[in-house]
Formats: C-alpha cells, sequence, structure tokens
C-alpha cells in the first residue's frame, strides 16, 4: 500500500465531512482539502473520487449542481443532503467506536 494511499472504506466519510465543513464544493476542492488535512499524507486519485461522488448522489447522501469555479470554468457542485447528514452522523459513531476498539490492541497491556 502507497505511503499516500487513502484506506478503503474512509473516502466517502472523508467526502460527507469535507462537504459538512466547507460547504458545496466541486471534486477539485474536495480532493484538495482531504489532502490538506490530511497534512498532505494523503492524495486522492480522481479515478477514485468521482466514482465515489457518483455512488454518494445516487444513494442520495450528496446533490449536486452545475456552476461556476473561481475561474470562470463550468464545475459540478456537491452539497449534502439531510440523508447525507444522517449518514455521516451514523458513519462517524461507528469510525469513533472503531477506533476505540483498535486502540486497546495497540494499548500496553496492563498488568493483572
Amino acid at each position: 500500500m502507497d505511503d499516500k494511499t487513502i484506506w478503503q472504506g474512509t473516502l466517502s466519510l472523508m467526502i460527507l465531512k469535507t462537504l459538512e465543513a466547507l460547504g458545496p464544493q466541486h471534486g477539485y476542492g474536495i480532493a484538495r482539502r482531504i489532502e490538506q488535512t490530511s497534512g498532505d499524507t494523503l492524495s486522492v486519485n480522481y479515478g477514485t473520487l468521482y466514482p465515489a461522488l457518483l455512488k454518494l448522489e445516487q444513494e442520495g447522501s450528496v446533490s449536486s449542481e452545475w456552476g461556476l469555479s473561481d475561474n470562470n470554468r463550468r464545475a459540478k457542485y456537491y452539497k449534502l443532503t439531510r440523508a447525507g447528514r444522517r449518514q455521516l452522523a451514523a458513519e462517524s459513531r461507528e469510525w469513533e467506536r472503531t477506533t476505540v476498539i483498535m486502540a486497546r490492541f495497540f494499548a500496553p497491556a496492563e498488568e493483572s
């Protein structure tokens, strides 16, 4: 696994969290924000990003509309829907639960 690869199953959550934090964004803006938030330790592959956005849109978690980017180019902007907010809340709880469980495996063993 490449050091900058996004972990399986986390891209959708990162997209939803980015849209929650920043509001409507186009794909390039979402990718840059994910990379920036990770401290440039992750690299977003557009061949993975756009299918993930399409899937989230088909599921009803995001909606999209065409608009103009900062440099006056047509761009598709994605925004979080009410269903997306619910999905984000549920996935965030699950992620927090998972990290607590995994942390137990990496914590020094307590002496009995």
